[in-house]
């Protein structure tokens, strides 16, 4: 994994809001958060026999109604499957086809929980096998290598034998199924008898926001299941979840770093486009669990990135900040041994000539070329944030906003823009090392020089707006000036109205004095006084 480490350092270097949301908690005390967080790979055990095969739901229902078991026609509702995508193309069908995706069988005894799993039988670079259940009508994609692993019936998924039913209680035919598979461990006791839909609360604490009280980790998706009874939701902006399949054991829970905005936090050391926390074992009416600093490393990190991105998402719209959204399907991946962050875009074709990145490489990474080449076009990031150097939540905040800013300007720019872009950004840290921003003297340096403007300018801006303090001056050290922008907002000219100028063909400043002059030809004066006062 050290090349992976080196590429992203190559890959745009960069140094890297809206008022805090009410904590929202009711009245009363909270549960006390359960679950840990676990990393790693899975470490699994023996194969243990599925309950909900169809077979064993049979057998389960003639045990627990022997006089009622004929009138009710048991037929498979489900398929557990395993896939094998070749590559990020066939991952992302899958997804699409609204399949929740897991990289370890859901039959076997978890001898160590983790946030991954490999399966040994394949190559360290291939995704590895995917496990899903799909309805027994589901329609295959095409080409992609799957495996029938058994048939399965969820009363749940069978409504018609629900509705006719003879008084079938089928959480007690589940119990029954478990009996006889020899799983009754893995049911609740029977005082806790009766099935519940998970529910519960997913906080997180910014101690320089909000008074330090917990607000809600916010749009991500939570996960549980107990062998291949699955529910997945979303978390409301304030961190409450609901599931609506009903569970009579203790479930494992994740949390997968997917949003619903559009975007995923990802990679983690680990071939997947959004990375997962596992919190283990929970009751089946549901978990509630705070994050602070002093939580899991990973969590935290990951938790913060997501709130951030959420909150820049919400407030793109024409009421606030009124700029373009990040285009969809965006990649963040997160990296706790790299100081520098970027957007460099590559998932959505930002450089396409790949070969110019590995010539500039190849003296870095010389022998580990083929693999680095493998990972990054498989799951190619657009935004990188490295965390090396910030722990706080303000600290990730601030980098999160900034590469973001970055990623809106790409939506407004086009590959036209962020190509010639990316390039003098990978030559001037060849050339110069860890000042990835050059000194501004060769070809290119002029698109750096706008997109640094304004992604600078919006970091300081939306840190200003969460934390309530004077506009920051990040960026202004270097050979441009995040000042302009600045100066320019502060005498009355929206964010909006500036992004608007950050066109295509506006790589440099002079073009953008002249573009902000046609624009807004009633705000020249300003305009000429503002470029003129930082030198430009």
């Amino acid at each position: 994994m050290k090349t992976l480490k080196l590429i992203l350092t190559l890959l745009l270097p960069l140094p890297g809001l809206t008022a805090c949301q009410s904590d929202g908690f009711p009245d009363g005390p909270l549960r006390l958060p359960q679950g840990e967080v676990y990393h790693g790979m899975i470490q699994l055990g023996e194969k243990l026999e599925d309950p909900y095969k169809t077979d064993n739901m049979k057998t389960a229902l003639a045990v627990a109604y022997p006089t009622k078991a004929d009138r009710v026609d048991i037929q498979t509702t489900d398929l557990y499957v395993r896939f094998l995508p070749k590559d990020d193309s066939e991952l992302r069908t899958l997804e699409k086809a609204g399949l929740y995706l897991l990289d370890h069988p859901m039959d076997y005894q978890i001898l160590r929980e983790g946030d991954y799993y490999q399966d040994p039988g394949l190559e360290k670079e291939q995704i590895t096998w995917q496990y899903a259940l799909v309805p027994r009508d589901f329609e295959f994609p095409k080409k992609i290598r799957y495996e029938l692993l058994h048939e399965c019936y969820l009363s749940e998924h069978d409504p018609a034998t629900r509705a006719s039913d003879p008084g079938i209680d089928w959480a007690r035919v589940e119990e029954e199924a478990f009996r006889l598979t020899g799983n009754e461990g893995l049911w609740v006791p029977p005082t806790k008898a009766g099935g519940q839909a998970p529910a519960g609360r997913i906080t997180i604490e910014d101690p320089d926001c909000n008074g330090g009280k917990p607000f809600g980790l916010a749009s991500v998706m939570v996960a549980c299941n107990i062998f291949v009874k699955i529910a997945t939701c979303y978390t409301d902006r304030d961190g409450y979840y609901q599931m609506e399949t009903q569970f009579s054991g203790d479930p494992r829970y994740r949390l997968v770093f997917k949003n619903e905005q559009g975007f995923c936090i990802g990679f983690n050391w680990i071939v997947v486009p959004a990375s997962v926390c596992t919190l283990g074992k929970g009751g089946p009416e549901g978990i509630d669990f705070n994050i602070t600093q002093e939580s899991d490393d990973n969590l935290f990190r990951r938790s913060v990135i997501n709130n951030a991105a959420y909150e820049y998402y919400t407030r793109c719209n024409e009421t606030d900040l009124d700029i373009a959204l990040p285009p969809a399907d965006l990649r963040i991946w997160v990296f706790p041994d790299i100081a520098s962050s970027s957007a460099a875009m590559l998932h959505h074709g930002a450089f396409p000539e790949f070969n110019v990145v590995q010539k500039l490489m190849e003296q870095y990474l010389g022998e580990y070329m083929a693999a680095v080449t493998f990972l990054v076009r498989l799951f190619a990031p657009d935004i990188t944030i490295g965390t090396e150097k910030r722990k706080t939540y303000a600290d990730l905040y601030d980098a999160t906003v900034h590469e973001l800013a970055h990623a809106s300007h790409y939506s407004l720019a086009g590959n036209q823009f962020w190509g010639p872009y990316i390039k003098y950004i990978l030559e001037s840290f060849v050339s110069e090392g860890e000042e990835a921003y050059g000194t501004g003297g060769k070809d290119g340096a002029g698109y750096c020089e706008v997109g640094e403007m304004w992604a600078y300018f919006m970091e300081a801006s939306l840190y200003k707006d969460r934390y309530k303090v004077p506009m920051p001056t990040f960026g202004t050290s270097y050979w441009f000036h995040p000042e302009i922008f600045s100066y320019l907002y502060e005498r009355g000219m929206s964010r909006g109205e500036i992004f608007r100028a950050l066109k295509p063909e506006v790589c440099s400043t002079d073009d953008l004095r002249e573009e902000l002059i046609s624009m807004y030809p009633d705000r020249e004066s300003l305009i000429n006084e503002t470029f003129t006062l930082y030198g430009k």
